[in-house]
């Protein structure tokens, strides 16, 4: 009955870590990224590497679009025309950035999780572009095929 015991929190190890996206590969090729269409700007969602709190992937919502999902060791991203914008995720509680996105700019929200009672926190915030680029050029891309 003992070794039944021990092997439930070496199965919850495995499944967490296999549920993460892994940071981008030194051999991997870099990911070539449609170049953006005139009249719009870009929004990349990144989210680091992280243990605690691996299992929690909030939907990113923008303007309450699903526009993908608060995912460990990896980046997405949406093209949209100018306008302003609400970042939202949702856990136990609904965190939110707002910001104005113009015509051929890039914004990178960056997605963290904190301590909640029940199940973490995802939180979404407007990181500097120096920041986000570095971000991106570490993860790997979670989003949708193009």
């Amino acid at each position: 009955m003992g070794s039944k015991i021990g092997a439930v929190p070496l199965l919850l190890v495995g499944f967490l870590l296999a549920s993460r996206a892994s940071p981008r590969g030194l051999d991997e090729p870099p990911l070539q990224i449609p170049a953006l269409k005139p009249g719009f700007g870009r929004v990349y969602f990144t989210r680091p590497a992280d243990l605690a709190g691996s299992a929690v992937q909030p939907e990113i919502r923008m303007n309450n679009e699903v526009v993908g999902r608060s995912v460990p060791g990896g980046f997405s991203y949406v093209d949209r025309p100018p306008g302003k914008y609400a970042v939202t995720t949702a856990t136990e509680v609904e965190n939110a950035v707002t910001f104005q996105l113009a015509a051929g700019e890039t914004k990178y929200i960056k997605t963290a999780v904190t301590p909640g009672i029940l199940i973490g926190h995802v939180t979404p915030t407007l990181e500097f572009p120096e920041q986000g680029q570095s971000d991106v050029s570490r993860l790997r891309y979670v989003g949708p095929k193009f």
